[in-house]
């Protein structure tokens, strides 16, 4: 008869409070295309989707970077979840389909078993709403969790009104709350372009297309139209600061370019805005795919760092699929959310077959749609280019990371943050340089030395920029500056809707003894306290001994 160990955490972990066969995370195209297809050939779905967005967490950026420019109407939220049904009308045919669609329900972990971890009875997705958290145990995932915007720091972008491309998007369409009147767009291509004639055709006013390269990216038709609405294209250019008395944008400050980046002296112009908005590129958000130990690889064709996925967007991990913009994001993809869909009913298809459900018949299970155009640019070189302008123009004590006020010279220098104020002879000598020594550069090194990337929106501004910044500080590429390591919880939650119950009383017994501190969580007040532990109970036999 084996003996337990009463110190185990075998059998003392939470169970989830439901379980079921199929989670889809996204509402978007691709994730509810995903449920619909599922739930009509038989299978139990659950659709999770985070929005409406909490207006604390939207203050914080998170998810998308809506930089501070809703008007009130985000605080009733009430109201909100009525905007985000009526402007995703396959919501209800979802729901018609028997799929439990969740909404302002946000994913913030995934628990599975592995190396670290093998006493989960099934793997496990951490939820929560405004008022609570709980677990959600599943036996097939499907993460359409969306893509990001692409940030880069310039002079002034903290003020509110620094936004980015997907962030001004879902203020001017699913929350109607876009409290801006004068609009910058930064970049052009697919996305800079739909940006501008997203926000011409809802009343807002957009002062300027600024392009770093030679000539307007992106289809010529739509340039010609926005041109035809009387919004001016400034190419080589790029923003030098954006300025404002009241902590807001109240301008911008724009400069010619050479080819290389430099400015062109005399060239500054000021342009009188209330929002400037970041559009050169979207990644694919891979947080929960990292979670589950999805393989993730660099492809620049596919927004940067994107899923390995097969013919039927099942990534590395059998049990999980991805579909639309996670699974890489492509500019061709603004303008057809046909793809999208397409991805979704693959995935949805496959993971009612890997259930053992057999798919309606008309369905095509390959991944055709997903696949990605011959002609989609590499993007992360155009990132390059907008960072050496912003270098030249803005120079190196511009804080890269918002979050922890880490400057673009700290961050290379690898300098703790100023409001520390400390310094010691051995972080003076440290720098990216002296770390090659110790192998390659990875993000979470940085994190750990400037903590670039721990702040409330956890990287998601500043994740791209501190790439590019290592990648130039030590003469490679971004492809071969690894991500920075994901752990619950992947977005901020007050800890009151993290965790409200305490511990289990079985996994209290031995919560001491886990850590081998006797004193860490002894009452101080209470007399001979730290003697009565278990592990100072452990030391005094093996010292009798």
């Amino acid at each position: 008869m084996r003996e337990r160990d009463p110190r185990s955490i075998a059998g003392k972990l939470p169970a989830p409070d439901r379980h079921v066969p199929l989670v889809v995370v996204g509402a978007g195209a691709a994730g509810v295309a995903a449920a619909i297809e599922a739930a009509r050939a038989g299978v139990e779905v659950v659709l999770v989707d985070e929005h409406p967005v909490d207006n604390d967490m939207m203050a914080m950026d998170v998810p998308l970077c809506f930089g501070q420019r809703m008007d009130g109407s985000v605080r009733n939220r009430a109201l909100m979840l009525e905007r985000v049904v009526e402007t995703n009308p396959d919501l209800a045919a979802a729901h018609e389909a028997g799929v439990d669609v969740q909404l302002g329900t946000y994913v913030w972990g995934a628990f599975v078993n592995g190396p670290a971890v093998q006493e989960l009875p099934v793997p496990m997705l951490g939820l929560a709403d405004d008022r609570r958290s709980w677990l959600l145990g599943y036996d097939r995932l499907i993460v359409a969790a969306g893509a990001r915007d692409v940030l880069l720091g310039f002079p002034g972008w903290e003020r509110a009104g620094t936004l980015g491309a997907s962030g001004a998007a879902a203020l001017l369409t699913r929350y109607r709350a876009l409290a801006a009147r004068r609009l910058v767009v930064l970049g052009s291509g697919a996305l800079g372009l739909h940006t501008a004639m997203l926000a011409t055709q809802h009343g807002v006013e957009v002062v300027g297309v600024v392009e770093v390269g030679e000539q307007v990216r992106g289809d010529a038709a739509t340039a010609k139209a926005l041109a035809g609405r009387g919004v001016p294209f400034f190419v080589s250019h790029t923003i030098q600061s954006a300025r404002g008395r009241t902590g807001e944008v109240e301008s911008v400050v724009l400069g010619g370019v050479n080819r290389d980046g430099t400015p062109v002296p005399g060239s500054e112009r000021e342009i009188a805005c209330d929002a400037v908005c970041w559009a050169i590129g979207l990644v694919p958000s891979v947080e929960l795919l990292h979670l589950v130990g999805a393989r993730l690889r660099f492809v620049s064709q596919r927004g940067g760092w994107a899923p390995e996925i097969d013919a039927r967007m099942r990534t590395s991990v059998p049990t999980v699929f991805a579909a639309g913009d996670c699974a890489g994001f492509h500019e061709g993809m603004l303008t057809a959310p046909d793809l999208a869909r397409a991805q979704g009913r693959v995935a949805g298809a496959a993971a009612a077959e890997s259930l053992g459900v057999r798919p309606r018949a008309e369905v095509d299970t390959r991944r055709d749609a997903a696949a990605t155009p011959a002609a989609a640019a590499e993007v992360d070189a155009h990132w390059r280019a907008w960072l050496d302008s912003l270098i030249a123009a803005g120079g190196w004590e511009v804080n890269v990371c918002q979050c922890e006020e880490v400057t673009r010279r700290e961050l290379v220098e690898t300098k703790p943050p100023r409001y520390l104020k400390w310094a010691s002879p051995q972080m003076s000598a440290r720098s990216v340089t002296t770390l090659l020594r110790d192998g390659p550069l990875n993000q979470d090194q940085i994190k750990r030395l400037t903590r670039a990337g721990m702040g409330p929106c956890q990287s998601r501004r500043c994740r791209e920029q501190v790439g590019l910044l290592l990648a130039q500080a030590v003469g490679t590429t971004l492809d071969r500056i690894p991500l920075p390591t994901f752990r619950p919880p992947i977005r901020p939650l007050p800890l009151n809707v993290l965790w409200p119950a305490d511990e289990p009383a079985a996994m209290r017994e031995e919560w001491v003894s886990w850590f081998g501190i006797p004193t860490q969580f002894s009452p101080h007040w209470t007399a001979g306290m730290a003697i009565d532990e278990p592990t100072a109970h452990a030391r005094l036999i093996m010292s009798d001994e």
